[in-house]
């Protein structure tokens, strides 16, 4: 039998009454957290993902925290690699003021919606999360129509992506997990690096951004590079116009990572097999010193 058509199911001023209502609601109970969409650099059809993401804009929008006596998961674990933390949340957020505070101004990888994948991050913990799944269907067609995303959410666990968003507490994340290697310069340069500048190898165009550099060890630090840098070739400052030219570097030994053994373990090995012996199927190993 169909439908009473004496009943409304919802008309569309009934809707937008509870949309109103829902909206003014997260606005009242609700935080302010950064939507941070993915760009995808060189995706990978095969394995289905991007291992050279970046993060470079950031909207700010209300979003009601639905585990409200605190952040569900494993909680904080002990291993073999330090302390991991498991913290996992849902984000609830309005579909109309997502469409006005983030699809009108930004490009996602799927428009119209929330991306698995993009980053929120929640200023009041300090702590910022990837979505894992987008719920759509909760609440169930409430007068006929659904009013909110509902985004859970892992603790993001940085991988090098590029992030680069405006908000300081979100980019330094890169400085401080992203590869970086320390540069030995030769005497005779010119100039003091400055943290956050760009340089660039004269010989091989390679370029990176400075983390730290120590003018009395001549000691450069730094990460998100390019490519490998030539030995010797002129670093140039793109900021401070310092020019230091290339004597070693390694690789290998991250300087962003205490628990990082790859120098270890290599130095190591050296005493144990004789490297000097051809692989037919390809080297792997250290780039830019004696190795």
């Amino acid at each position: 039998m169909a439908l009473n058509t004496y009943f409304s199911q919802g008309t569309t001023g009934e809707q937008g009454l509870v949309e109103d209502l829902v909206i003014e609601q997260i606005k009242m109970f609700g935080k302010n957290v950064y939507y941070i969409p993915r760009t995808l650099v060189k995706q990978d059809t095969v394995f289905g993902e991007d291992t050279m993401s970046k993060f470079d804009d950031a909207f700010e929008i209300e979003a009601y925290i639905e585990d409200n006596s605190g952040f569900r998961g494993d909680g904080d674990m002990f291993t073999k690699f330090g302390v991991q933390i498991a913290d996992q949340s849902t984000f609830v957020i309005s579909r109309k003021r997502f469409t006005e505070a983030v699809d009108d101004n930004a490009t996602l990888i799927v428009e119209g919606r929330p991306n698995e994948g993009d980053l929120i991050y929640f200023p009041l913990a300090n702590k910022v999360f990837e979505i894992q799944f987008v719920e759509y269907e909760v609440p169930f067609f409430t007068l006929g129509k659904i009013y909110t995303w509902g985004l859970r959410c892992e603790l993001f666990q940085y991988s090098d992506e590029d992030i680069d968003t405006g908000i300081t507490e979100v980019d330094a994340i890169e400085v401080n997990y992203a590869n970086a290697i320390s540069v030995n310069v030769a005497e005779g340069g010119s100039g003091d690096f400055q943290a956050e500048e760009i340089v660039t190898g004269g010989n091989s165009n390679v370029t990176a951004t400075v983390k730290s550099w120590n003018s009395a060890t001549r000691q450069l630090v730094l990460y998100n590079r390019s490519g490998i840098f030539a030995i010797p070739e002129t670093l140039t400052g793109n900021t401070s116009s310092a020019a230091w030219t290339s004597a070693t570097y390694n690789t290998i030994n991250n300087q962003n990572d205490n628990s990082d053994a790859n120098w270890a373990v290599e130095t190591q090995a050296d005493g144990i097999i004789d490297f000097t012996e051809g692989n037919p199927f390809g080297e792997f190993g250290n780039k830019g010193s004696s190795i």
